[in-house]
């Protein structure tokens, strides 16, 4: 169960790093990521940020280059927050809007099947 004060704390951590990629980050690869979401453990020990591309053929590519950045985003976090602990990151591809996808198509197939 996600608390509300790791559901203010996911949402500071989106907004900062967001603004760090756009501005602050050098990489142009990996200000190629959209970033959708943050998912940080209740103990702050690691979180997860969700993130996709417009071309998903590259989307390795990317996640390398954010990798490369993350120590340094790790660390302008904690310059920026004034929290004890800075998570590990983790930079995850979001699939969701694929899987939303499939489910539509299959929804539309089923409603198709029952006009027929």
């Amino acid at each position: 169960m996600v608390t509300y004060r790791i559901e203010r704390l996911n949402k500071e951590f989106l907004r900062l790093i967001v603004g760090m990629l756009g501005s602050e980050i050098k990489n142009d690869t990996a200000r190629e990521a959209i970033l959708t979401h943050v998912d940080c453990a209740r103990d702050l020990g690691a979180a997860k940020v969700y993130f996709t591309v417009l071309d998903e053929s590259r989307k390795d590519v990317v996640a390398t280059a954010l990798d490369a950045v993350k120590g340094t985003v790790r660390a302008r976090l904690g310059r920026e927050m004034h929290i004890r602990q800075i998570p590990e990151l983790r930079f995850v591809y979001d699939d969701s809007e694929k899987k939303a996808r499939s489910i539509d198509a299959l929804i539309d197939r089923v409603i198709r099947g029952q006009d027929g």
